[in-house]
């Protein structure tokens, strides 16, 4: 909804930064953050899926990159190989599950792992995808974001994980 003020249009229902919302969930009493934590995964399933990983699975990020690790892997079973689009459709569906996990954790280093996973699995699927050129492209766009991600952590495990790329190509 729109008000005019003056000569201007200004919309009514402008969302707050984040530095006025931290503002005002730090005066709220513990009841009415529970039932806006509530209210907010009621409203959408990835809020949902934020919130049972940052209450439930947070502190054990390793446990978690391996479960997702084992959901990559069953994925990658129950991929249909017979048709290059429906390959290519079940990649991007499984690349659609890691950014989303990713950005859950949070971490470049689970990122990087989880995508250097799907490499592997990609490679061991026996999926001929240097034949398809957008099979090709899935590939090397998942390498440039491992090369990219590489280049913001830390000196040492850059090196390993530079290494296992290295054996994936």
């Amino acid at each position: 909804m729109l008000e005019k003020n003056g000569n201007a249009y200004i919309r009514c229902m402008k969302a707050a930064s984040i530095h006025e919302i931290k503002q005002e969930l730090t005066g709220l009493p513990a009841k009415e953050l529970v039932e806006i934590c509530l209210r907010l995964a009621r409203s959408k399933k990835e809020n949902k899926e934020l919130l049972s990983y940052l209450l439930f699975e947070a502190g054990q990020e390793a446990g978690f990159v391996e479960t997702v690790k084992n959901e990559i892997n069953e994925q990658f079973l129950e991929l249909n190989t017979d048709n290059w689009y429906f390959t290519k459709k079940g990649l991007r569906k499984i690349l659609r599950q890691i950014s989303k996990h990713s950005r859950h954790i949070g971490t470049k280093e689970a990122s990087i792992e989880l995508l250097l996973h799907f490499l592997s699995q990609l490679k061991e699927s026996g999926i001929p995808f240097y034949h398809n050129k957008v099979l090709q492209n899935i590939f090397d766009l998942q390498v440039k974001k491992i090369m990219s991600l590489l280049e913001s952590v830390h000196e040492d495990i850059q090196f390993d994980y530079r290494k296992q790329l290295e054996r994936l190509l």
